[in-house]
């Protein structure tokens, strides 16, 4: 029996600002990171480390000057265009500090508009929708997200994060712009939704309290990220 491909797999990863002169140190510079399916990672780092920076080459909305990324066994990177696209939006939930709900619209749209990525059947997307909300303890899905707390606004953006069952979670600085009750109900509810869909986790912070939630921690200095002065 075969094992599963890693979750995340990432080996020499190179990458500096394309203004930056071409003797300055990398931005990112990361010689291995393996994630197993379902497994919860803390990346640690001080704030301008380029913890930001990883996880938008993972996301595949930057692309690497040198080295690989994979995700479920995928180089992101040899994928062009729509493809792409279509495959960051079934195997990437991001979670945001600032959320990056799309305003005028309701709870239910914000998630509905995930799904339109996923293998789901479009007849049960507004089921799949209502049952995400429901989940994260929102009770009023038909209001507009200006309506709603950041508190409430944060499970929205987790409820959207898993809405397709992704391979991984990516949450940068989720709990940066919440007080500290918010923030420990967010992260309560982002690794218990994720352990739940069966998503694997990597989370950003500069926060040392977050260490106590994982298992297993990662250094951006141990990897060998570096930043330009």
């Amino acid at each position: 029996m075969t094992s599963p491909q890693p979750a995340l797999h990432i080996h020499d990863l190179r990458f500096r600002y394309p203004s930056s002169p071409p003797s300055a140190p990398w931005i990112v510079d990361v010689q291995q990171l393996t994630i197993s399916p379902g497994e919860q990672v803390l990346l640690t780092g001080a704030s301008g480390r380029g913890k930001s920076t990883l996880l938008q080459l993972i996301a595949g909305l930057i692309e690497p000057d040198q080295g690989t990324l994979s995700i479920a066994g995928q180089d992101i990177n040899t994928l062009g265009g729509s493809k792409r696209d279509l495959f960051r939006g079934t195997r990437i939930g991001m979670i945001f500090q600032t959320f990056n709900l799309l305003r005028g619209f309701s709870a239910k749209e914000n998630v509905l508009a995930a799904l339109l990525f996923s293998s789901i059947p479009k007849k049960e997307h507004n089921s799949r929708a209502l049952e995400l909300l429901n989940t994260v303890g929102i009770d009023s899905p038909e209001r507009e997200i200006s309506q709603l707390s950041v508190g409430q606004q944060q499970r929205i953006a987790v409820a959207r994060a898993v809405a397709t069952t992704p391979t991984l979670v990516l949450a940068d600085e989720p709990t940066a712009s919440l007080d500290p009750e918010n923030g420990t109900a967010a992260m309560d509810l982002i690794q218990s939704t994720c352990q739940k869909v069966g998503a694997a986790l990597l989370c950003t912070s500069h926060d040392p309290s977050m260490a106590d939630r994982f298992t297993r921690l990662e250094s951006l200095d141990a990897l060998g990220s570096l930043v330009t002065a």
